[in-house]
């Protein structure tokens, strides 16, 4: 998924990673974004744990997960859609506002989370982490920054991620019947430092790769 917002040159993906990406997004993005959004709608049943969090925070709960689930279908739609510079602003501009809700509400519900502390203090830090990187990636176009933006919607991607990366470490946690609660607080941290660790450790042997995703990016 992280890889899908970056282009390996003129030609774009090679086509095994480009058919690994789709595979990805169809089979862990899409689902966990769906199930976020149902359960922020709440055409689903809310786990225990997830119920009380919803009865302290009536409001900004449904809305985290809405926002946040939105969020997750929306970068890569978005940037696919770098090609067509009217589209483009116009879904940037969608996925930014919901980055920005998912990410003030996360705060609150992370706080609220019956998650162990190490847990919560991961969830709130990416949360405050996904605003910051945002924040810096409309701060660049805005200055013209392409290159600068995309770089920053790459960080912003993987740690998005980390959503996806979490439910699937803890559904095989479960499985493998993991200590739960010390799974979950490393996880917290690890699934989305991780993927944004990579995409630093990366851009610095792949600056012509993001100079030409700069290019397309609408200013």
């Amino acid at each position: 998924m992280i890889e899908s917002i970056r282009t390996t040159g003129r030609r774009g993906l090679h086509p095994v990673v480009a058919v690994a990406c789709a595979l990805m997004v169809v089979f862990l993005l899409v689902p966990t974004a769906l199930i976020a959004i149902a359960l922020g709608l709440g055409l689903e049943s809310l786990p225990y744990d997830l119920l009380l969090v919803l009865r302290r925070l009536p409001i900004l709960f449904p809305t985290h997960m809405i926002a946040s689930g939105l969020a997750l279908i929306l970068i890569p739609i978005t940037a696919f859609a770098r090609h067509r510079r009217k589209i483009h602003r116009m879904l940037g501009r969608v996925t930014a506002a919901c980055v920005v809700v998912g990410g003030l509400t996360a705060l609150p519900v992370a706080l609220a989370s019956e998650a162990v502390a190490a847990a919560r203090a991961g969830l709130f830090a990416q949360g405050l982490v996904w605003l910051a990187l945002i924040t810096l990636a409309v701060a660049a176009i805005r200055r013209g920054d392409a290159a600068r933006h995309a770089a920053l919607m790459v960080a912003m991607a993987a740690v998005t991620s980390g959503a996806v990366w979490l439910r699937l470490v803890m559904a095989i946690a479960v499985a493998c019947k993991l200590p739960f609660e010390a799974t979950y607080g490393v996880a917290a941290w690890a699934c989305w430092l991780l993927p944004l660790a990579l995409t630093q450790a990366r851009l610095p042997t792949n600056r012509r790769s993001v100079r030409r995703f700069a290019h397309r990016v609408p200013a």
